[in-house]
């Protein structure tokens, strides 16, 4: 991944609130398709120029040929508020975050994430690299809002079990977990779109903790079609189950991992 600043230049008058309303416009938008990483973008201003540092998961993220009907609309409501379109200056590799997967069409892909990842939720099966979703067609109405919300609820739920002590933790659990919850369905049905769009298998990660013993765990089925789906070797040494019918992948409980 990649550290981008972006400054926007004034070209008349302007307020801050207006800056603000027009700068965080561009920036959730590009958010919303993949572009940039994250979910806070300070705003600095510095001498007479507004400026934002970001990550973005490619060199080219920002390239106007990614730009969703979204993020046209941001950045041509930036003249209301007196700016330029920003000046993007690629500051270098960020040594703290993961790299993108190659350009490469993967065999195979899954929708996994944790509450300490920023990236992409969608990684290739091969690798287990972040796809960034800019390269992708819309898996929206626009953009890819809904699979970034889903990504946002499911982190949520994984903050509030990992750190447990609150009643909440049951509840959050049991989202990420439980095939029946309302996450768990969504996280489904946007696999089965991506699927549909790329042509590439796609994979729902179950997160999985808990359990009787190390036995009754190797002995877990399917939770969709029942059928025995224990790996003879773990996948990227988290994937110990996987059905290629129902398109689901999960870990070894973590109470009994080694």
């Amino acid at each position: 991944m990649f550290l981008v600043k972006l400054q926007f230049d004034c070209f008349e008058n302007t307020t801050i609130s207006a800056v603000d309303r027009a700068v965080n416009g561009v920036m959730e938008a590009l958010r919303y398709n993949g572009q940039v990483l994250g979910r806070e973008f300070p705003i600095v201003l510095h001498d007479g120029v507004f400026q934002i540092r970001c990550v973005c998961p490619d060199e080219d993220s920002l390239h106007p040929r990614y730009h969703s009907p979204a993020v046209k609309t941001a950045f041509a409501l930036l003249t209301d508020a007196g700016l330029l379109s920003p000046k993007v200056t690629l500051l270098g590799r960020d040594i703290n975050s993961e790299d993108a997967a190659d350009c490469e069409v993967p065999t195979w892909q899954v929708l996994y994430t944790t509450y300490v990842h920023t990236c992409s939720p969608l990684r290739s099966g091969d690798s287990l690299l972040p796809i960034p979703l800019h390269r992708l067609e819309a898996t929206g109405e626009v953009d890819h809002t809904e699979l970034i919300q889903w990504q946002t609820q499911w982190q949520a739920c994984d903050e509030i079990q990992m750190g447990g002590l609150c009643d909440a933790e049951h509840s959050a659990l049991a989202e990420i977990c439980n095939e029946n919850s309302a996450l768990f369905k969504k996280g489904r049905v946007l696999a089965d779109r991506i699927e549909n769009m790329t042509q590439v298998p796609t994979y729902y990660y179950q997160y999985r903790v808990g359990g009787v013993s190390l036995q009754s765990e190797q002995d877990r089925t399917c939770p969709i079609c029942h059928d025995s789906w224990q790996l003879s070797a773990p996948l990227h040494g988290i994937f110990h189950f996987k059905c290629n019918k129902c398109r689901l992948v999960s870990n070894l409980s973590w109470d009994f991992a080694e």
